[in-house]
């Protein structure tokens, strides 16, 4: 419903708290004056822009949960549940309620208790009011966009990881791959793979805390971890005996002549790294509307990076660059660049935004996947 059939529903009390937050001036014991006192305050683009930018950092992180959901209803336990996702709390801070901001958001009519008697204990975001918030957000995060010319030097490594997953296959194949207790492969054999793939990686040391993207992340470099989680997830190789071996499946992957679908990687890519990014697919939507050319990481990060939480010691920023950017150019979606005047750049490649575009037209229901836990 829209934010008219949702106040037509609300009672007086409510409808007045609402009034009283947009300083509506009008009979407040008339719910007819009252709602349309508020659809005429709320309809000014000036009055909307102001709340949504004078809103915290939680409260920026919280609505942007809420108007990627396509769910018709939240529950409290839910809306509580991402509020505390919105907010970073280190030890010694003041205690904080999170349900203060939900309070906020009902205050605002962005946040509506269902009228019915299946809905009455539960959340509605009024469907008008996604776009309007979508569209502030992106006019606050397009002012810091810095855009640049060409760079003279940048990475493009479109489709790379679709012709490393057959070469990852077809080394697995042809060697008898030995597996540690830990189902971990062995150096020589790690190094062997790694030194094939079109994109070189070292492998991992034994100082660096490595969970939560993946089950092989912990003992293997971030892009050929990824290829192994996807072939393991597609249920083209198999772990058994302490051998890394192919599946029927994976042996008739690589016998056939066809590519694998970038779309599906790029979907197993959300469904993996979600667990640390909650709000992954989001960002995701950020990057295709704001880099439409040439832009400078730093611009954008100072757009973004606020909607990203850290997760235990991976900083917000090395989980934009290191996360997502460098992610995101393995997958083919972006190129990274150096510019000579500002540094570091990225553009969203063709390939990047139509599969991008895909993904959030599609809206699946991306599951989280029972991997790794820290």
């Amino acid at each position: 419903m829209n934010l008219a059939d949702m106040l037509s529903y609300a009672d007086i009390h409510d409808l007045s708290r609402i009034a009283g937050t947009y300083n509506c001036n009008c009979n407040g014991h008339s719910k007819n004056e009252l709602i349309q006192s508020i659809l005429a305050t709320v309809s000014r683009k000036d009055v909307f822009e102001r709340q949504v930018t004078d809103l915290s950092i939680e409260g920026i992180r919280f609505l942007n949960s809420l108007i990627f959901d396509k769910r018709g209803t939240f529950s409290i336990e839910e809306l509580v549940a991402r509020v505390q996702q919105s907010r970073f709390v280190k030890d010694g801070e003041e205690t904080w309620n999170p349900r203060e901001l939900i309070t906020r958001f009902k205050q605002h009519g962005w946040l509506f208790n269902g009228h019915s008697r299946d809905t009455r204990y539960v959340f509605q975001v009024p469907a008008d009011l996604k776009q309007r918030f979508s569209a502030a957000l992106a006019k606050q995060f397009q002012q810091h966009i810095h855009v640049t010319d060409e760079p003279g030097v940048y990475r493009d490594e479109q489709r790379l990881i679709i012709d490393d997953i057959r070469s990852f296959l077809s080394f697995i194949r042809d060697q008898d791959v030995i597996l540690s207790a830990d189902h971990f492969m062995y150096k020589r054999h790690l190094q062997q793979i790694l030194d094939r793939l079109s994109v070189k990686e070292e492998p991992v040391g034994k100082t660096a805390w490595r969970f939560g993207y993946g089950r092989m992340f912990k003992e293997y470099p971030n892009r050929f971890s990824f290829i192994y989680d996807y072939c393991y997830f597609k249920e083209w190789i198999t772990e058994h005996n302490q051998m890394l071996a192919l599946t029927a499946k994976g042996i008739e992957e690589v016998q056939s002549d066809r590519h694998e679908d970038l779309l599906q990687v790029y979907r197993f890519w959300l469904r993996l790294y979600k667990g640390a990014i909650p709000n992954v697919q989001s960002i995701m939507h950020w990057l295709e509307t704001l880099v439409s050319s040439w832009v400078t990481v730093d611009s954008l990060k100072t757009a973004l990076l606020p909607l990203i939480r850290p997760f235990y010691y991976d900083s917000a920023e090395s989980i934009f660059e290191q996360r997502i950017l460098q992610m995101q150019m393995h997958l083919g979606l972006i190129r990274i660049g150096e510019h000579h005047e500002h540094g570091p750049v990225i553009q969203l490649t063709k390939l990047g935004r139509s599969v991008i575009q895909g993904i959030y037209k599609a809206n699946e229901d991306l599951l989280a996947l029972p991997f790794d836990k820290p």
